[in-house]
């Protein structure tokens, strides 16, 4: 099986995080989101990983090289045109099966669910109260029959969290086709829940894998409280800096300087990052980012940045300079 990320987006509802870098690299409990969401879906010991980059593509590259021993590839999205769109550009990668996965959340699924069925496609979903806001699928008789985006009546609560295997890509990509020549879009770009939509009136037989926990990772608010949810259930070792207290839970990075300082709960602080005559609690702090003489909290300091001064609820990007 291979694993698809599209990442080409330019993460704009987290800026001014991603103006300098790509939305999956922006840090969580101490590493990048994009690496958390990899970490559950190395146990399927895929075949190669495909990244669909765009904006700021080179970095994820970089990285990802630097990081994993596996096969990876890697395919440019010149023009944001939709879901879709991205996906097609790897038909020259993927010829098999294959597990697409939208890296802007963290989740916990358990994916027996694709050897234990003979479906052409798993949509994971996640039960929710309000569906409104969401992609959902509807299901009868233990098949999806309808994908339908943000309705306007609960006809399911079964929200679509951007996961899908897909048993044949090529039955996948043959639909991408029709979609695009019937020019099946919503404000100009193409949607994937479309494209499985035809298959599904097709004939394939389409069915849902559930989601035990489904954390958003869009805006600063969510990637807090993301930062939160992965520190209580997937806690790091308790750190002892000497002449400051660390309170858990909370991840430090080795190379990272504690001084005089109080730092956590729920609190992130990247490589090479410094915390002096300060608290900090409820936030992350990126690579390099420095935090002197106050209280921060509920903040979220990119790489480099340096904040200074009085009690503050920040979201500062990368290489800024705050003095309060």
């Amino acid at each position: 099986m291979d694993i698809i990320f599209p990442v080409a987006g330019f993460g704009s509802r987290l800026r001014p995080q991603t103006w300098s870098k790509p939305k999956p690299l922006v840090g969580l409990a101490g590493k990048p989101m994009l690496a958390h969401v990899i970490d559950r879906v190395l146990p399927l010991d895929p075949s190669q990983m495909v990244f669909i980059t765009g904006y700021l593509g080179d970095q994820i590259e970089a990285w990802a090289r630097a990081t994993y021993d596996l096969p990876l590839a890697f395919v440019d999205q010149p023009e944001m045109l939709g879901q879709t769109d991205a996906i097609v550009r790897t038909r020259d990668l993927v010829a098999e099966d294959a597990l697409i996965l939208f890296p802007d959340m963290l989740f916990e699924a358990d994916f027996s669910v694709i050897t234990g069925t003979d479906a052409d496609v798993v949509a994971f979903t996640k039960e929710v109260d309000d569906p409104s806001a969401y992609g959902i699928a509807v299901s009868e008789g233990g098949r999806v029959v309808r994908l339908i985006e943000k309705p306007q009546e609960a006809v399911s609560h079964d929200a679509v969290i951007g996961i899908y295997y897909v048993r044949r890509m090529t039955d996948l990509y043959s639909a991408i086709d029709d979609q695009m020549r019937r020019g099946i879009k919503l404000k100009n770009e193409y949607f994937l829940a479309d494209a499985i939509q035809l298959m599904i009136d097709g004939g394939a037989k389409v069915v849902t894998g559930a989601v035990s926990v489904w954390e958003d990772c869009g805006n600063a608010e969510a990637l807090l409280g993301t930062n939160r949810y992965l520190l209580e259930h997937h806690p790091p070792a308790p750190t002892v800096r000497e002449g400051a207290i660390v309170v858990p839970p909370s991840f430090v990075a080795p190379d990272a300087t504690v001084e005089r300082a109080i730092v956590g709960p729920f609190a992130s602080i990247g490589a090479g990052a410094v915390v002096r005559d300060a608290v900090v609690r409820d936030a992350i702090l990126e690579e390099g980012a420095t935090v002197e003489t106050g209280v921060v909290e509920h903040a979220v300091i990119g790489r480099k940045a340096t904040v200074t001064g009085r009690a503050a609820r920040l979201n500062v990007g990368d290489n800024s300079v705050v003095s309060l």
